[in-house]
């Protein structure tokens, strides 16, 4: 079975870093999309960055310059470096996919495959 597990997330304070991994198993798709979302307490999951296959990537515009999605084809895991973390950046973090081409925007309804998720605490 396909199967995506985030980890690298934690907590750190203001303006510093983290990098979070997504590994995936079980893959088929010779063309996909993958992405990372976001949901704070109380607040609806948002898409944070996505990238195909191909390595053409789109960022929400609350994280361009400050995080980068990158994906390791060989090795089937896809990356967000995120710096200058703000305390708004708090939430908990998911990776996901589907197969085919990335869409303009990043929407959660396009994605099929979840992982569990990895919390991001930033104070």
């Amino acid at each position: 079975a396909v199967q995506l597990v985030e980890s690298g997330g934690g907590s750190v304070q203001a303006g510093g870093s983290l990098r979070l991994t997504c590994a995936a198993s079980g893959y088929t798709y010779s063309s996909y999309c993958m992405g990372w979302f976001r949901q704070a307490p109380g607040k609806e999951r948002e898409g944070v960055a996505a990238i195909d296959s191909d390595g053409s990537t789109s960022y929400a515009d609350s994280v361009k310059g400050r995080f980068t999605i990158s994906l390791d084809r060989a090795k089937n895991t896809l990356s967000l470096q995120m710096s200058s973390l703000e305390f708004e950046d708090t939430a908990m973090y998911y990776c996901a996919s589907h197969g085919g081409s990335c869409a303009p925007t990043i929407e959660e309804g396009d994605f099929g495959l979840w992982g569990q998720g990895t919390q991001v605490t930033v104070s």
